[in-house]
């Protein structure tokens, strides 16, 4: 059984410059072939634009309004939406505030920095 608790994860910086939790990992937590992270993007807040050459990710919305690029789309999003993102699509969020937009990002294969490409 793999199992984390949320107080006990430290939060990083991606390489898109959005604060991460992950929530599950198999490098970490034992899991076999995903992973779940928290990504909050504070208020006035935009991550870069990058792409994931592999992994598939899905973005469920938690918490917050802000705008969301994919591919040469770009739309509304706010708690409650989902996002399915295939690999190789480039996409960002923008958080206009006033609060965090607050993201579950779950990646499959797991999220690794060397399958991330700024674009």
């Amino acid at each position: 059984m793999s199992r984390s608790s949320y107080r006990k994860i430290k939060a990083y910086i991606t390489k898109d410059g959005s604060e991460i939790r992950e929530l599950m990992h198999p490098g970490v937590h034992g899991n076999a072939n995903q992973s779940l992270a928290e990504a909050r993007v504070p208020p006035g807040a935009l991550t870069l634009a990058h792409r994931h050459r592999v992994s598939e990710e899905i973005y469920h919305f938690t918490a917050g309004r802000g705008v969301m690029g994919l591919g040469e789309t770009t739309f509304a999003v706010a708690a409650g939406d989902t996002v399915a993102i295939s690999p190789g699509t480039t996409h960002w969020l923008e958080n206009p505030g006033p609060g965090p937009l607050v993201v579950l990002c779950a990646c499959s294969p797991a999220y690794s920095h060397e399958d991330t490409e700024l674009a």
